[in-house]
């Protein structure tokens, strides 16, 4: 025996395929016999149907492929997860390559040069040094390779210039000193 589907005109996943005959509202009946409902005025503050499939508004400046923004069970404003097949994922961002270590060392040491006077030319060969190797591997650490060797050999052009100034100061005094008679 089959049950009349309840008011309301929805079916239970459970009946499906069980119901022989139309639905009827059995309240309604003609000398015992159930009449079948007509479908009344739709109310305008009726639930809406989550679960019902809306037509989506077809954009006509968008391209054929395009990649959805976000997965079916993403939610509103995050990134998806997983990637969805076919459009390339989600991912870190690619990784900087390694900083050259004598890159770092050769600047360290053209900087020191500014005090010691002696570590800015070597700051500068290293420069050089770490150019090359960054060049044969493709590490990081170009411009500071490229800073230490322009400061290395600025800081040695001033050091050479300081020890001629000094020399021609000392030369001086010296012939001076022996014109006096002192």
């Amino acid at each position: 025996m089959t049950y009349p589907p309840p008011p309301g005109g929805w079916n239970d996943p459970a009946w499906s395929g069980q119901q022989s005959s139309p639905p009827v509202d059995p309240t309604l009946s003609v000398s015992g016999q159930p009449v079948p409902t007509q479908p009344g005025p739709v109310d305008p503050y009726a639930p809406v149907d989550p679960y019902a499939t809306a037509q989506q508004p077809v954009d006509p400046y968008a391209t054929a492929q395009q990649p959805p923004t976000t997965a079916p069970y993403a939610l509103p404003g995050y990134p998806a997860v997983a990637p969805v097949a076919g459009y390339p994922g989600y991912g870190y961002p690619p990784a900087q390559p390694k900083t050259n270590g004598l890159a770092v060392a050769a600047l360290i040491l053209s900087l020191i040069g500014l005090t010691s006077c002696v570590t800015a030319p070597v700051g500068a060969i290293l420069g050089h040094v770490a150019q090359k190797q960054i060049r044969q591997t493709g590490e990081g650490g170009a411009g500071m390779a490229k800073a230490a060797i322009i400061v290395g050999w600025i800081l040695t052009a001033l050091l050479i210039l300081l020890i001629i100034f000094y020399g021609a100061l000392i030369a001086w005094a010296i012939t001076e000193g022996d014109s006096t008679g002192y």
